[in-house]
């Protein structure tokens, strides 16, 4: 079975308790999975918004079943109140996006993969990299894009536990 790096992040609301909810959710349905360290970032265009609560899943799913993920993604943030209105960028109570699927390279009108801005947002190589230092993207390590971004503001608040704490 490939692993699949699913993102999470939320900026309104209750985040915190959203990401750990959604975490839950991508257990009971995939069952053992790593979670990364939860982050805290500035937000990336869009109208002014709250910062952003921002962690990453690893788990294992069928091979060739990227697009049953990306559904199951969806229906767990249309559970904690997502609404989708077209608007790029737009601040919400939860974001959950595939980022990676075992090395599995599509362009769909549903679906990217690897995502295609994963290497130029540190919110994003953070977390991946305590779920797989070792991946490649784009023919690069992730320390290598971290680099490139290292001005970006992110701050780690808790470690990999934190969906089962407090």
């Amino acid at each position: 079975m490939p692993d699949v790096v699913v993102g999470l992040g939320a900026n309104l609301g209750d985040p915190r308790q959203a990401l750990a909810g959604a975490v839950r959710e991508l257990q009971a349905r995939y069952g053992e999975i790593q979670v990364a360290s939860l982050y805290r970032s500035a937000p990336v265009g869009g109208p002014p918004q709250p910062p952003y609560l921002n962690s990453a899943v690893r788990l294992a799913a069928a091979r060739g079943e990227p697009l049953a993920v990306l559904d199951a993604c969806l229906a767990i943030e249309a559970a904690f109140g997502r609404t989708r209105s077209g608007v790029a960028h737009e601040p919400r109570t939860l974001d959950l996006d595939l980022w990676w699927f075992g090395g599995e390279e599509m362009e769909t009108p549903r679906l990217t993969l690897p995502h295609p801005r994963a290497h130029q947002r540190r919110f994003v190589l953070l977390p991946w990299r305590e779920l797989m230092p070792h991946v490649r993207l784009r023919g690069r390590s992730l320390d290598t894009w971290l680099d490139e971004v290292r001005g970006q503001p992110i701050c780690r608040l808790e470690g990999p536990q934190w969906p089962w704490t407090h």
